[in-house]
């Protein structure tokens, strides 16, 4: 495996960074990922794996977790889309654990809860460095289209263990699967965003007692 990252802060002169950009690659035996993301962008996405309906999920994060994100991934899609999908979730969260840095003058925590039709889904998140995922969906049918529905959970465990994050997500109401994993990506989203912007109160400083996450 081979694992290339870069990293762009710029920072004003009181210190704060403004601007979190980070570029990541990642090559195996079964795939080819490249994933760059800007946390301060505006929601444009390009996104390409080779697996349509994780295209659209990722267009989802991008828009509205008010992200720039660009996402391509070549893979052994001919087997099946498991590698690649959790593969785009590893390179993604090294991706943002590179943006976010040493995670200082963050939220650090984010919430919300997404309504889609009769779906909704709650969030929450936490920067806290201890990767964990809480996983409460119950998606009825086996695909979406051609996409295998427990990639999903495949998805956010190779994100919260390479983002180091703490993530919990519950699902309230839904009976239609693709709702209910839309609704799910558009809830995370918008906690990424509240987590992930800046507190102008707390300035340069590590959002957390102990002083380091």
């Amino acid at each position: 495996m081979q694992t290339r990252e870069s990293q762009v802060p710029s920072q004003s002169l009181s210190g704060l960074v403004t601007e979190r950009i980070a570029s990541v690659s990642r090559k195996t035996g079964e795939t080819d990922v490249q994933v760059t993301i800007n946390l301060d962008g505006t929601g444009r996405c390009s996104a390409n794996t080779g697996i349509p309906f994780l295209d659209h999920m990722l267009h989802q994060i991008a828009s509205h977790g008010l992200v720039d994100l660009e996402v391509r991934a070549v893979g052994d899609i001919e087997i099946d889309d498991h590698h690649t999908n959790e593969d785009v979730g590893i390179t993604l969260g090294q991706a943002l654990a590179q943006a976010l840095g040493d995670r200082k003058g963050i939220y650090r925590f984010g919430h919300f809860v997404a309504p889609l039709d009769e779906a909704l889904v709650q969030v929450a998140l936490d920067f806290s460095g201890r990767p964990h995922l809480g996983y409460g969906l119950e998606i009825p049918t086996q695909r979406v289209g051609t996409y295998d529905t427990q990639l999903v959970r495949e998805f956010f465990v190779a994100l919260v263990n390479h983002a180091q994050m703490t993530l919990h997500i519950r699902q309230l109401d839904g009976i239609n699967s693709h709702h209910i994993i839309e609704a799910t990506f558009k809830a995370f989203a918008r906690s990424l965003r509240m987590a992930a912007e800046v507190d102008p109160r707390r300035a340069n400083t590590i959002p957390s007692s102990k002083g380091v996450l």
